[in-house]
């Protein structure tokens, strides 16, 4: 027998979902990311209003309690924690 066994692989750093700066990002893009979130969390809550939300998240996202992660897999950009892994 050979020792050509399958190593497990390294994932490709390339396809890591990263943090992006919002430096980098527009206003629109912003608001349109916050909105996304507002939606995707308090928007299947009953709440009346989940856009209501979308000033507190954009003030949660200048104070780095959520940042703009970026999936380059699925070419995709969304909120999430600074310690987690996003979307």
């Amino acid at each position: 027998m050979s020792n050509d066994a399958v190593q497990p692989s390294d994932p490709d750093p390339r396809e890591e979902k990263f943090v992006v700066d919002t430096g980098l990002l527009t206003a629109d893009q912003l608001e349109g990311l916050a909105e996304e979130y507002c939606t995707r969390y308090h928007g299947l809550n009953d709440t009346e209003s989940p856009l209501a939300e979308r000033e507190r998240v954009l003030e949660a996202v200048r104070r780095g309690e959520l940042v703009v992660w970026f999936d380059p897999v699925e070419n995709t950009a969304g909120l999430g924690s600074p310690s987690g892994n996003g979307l």
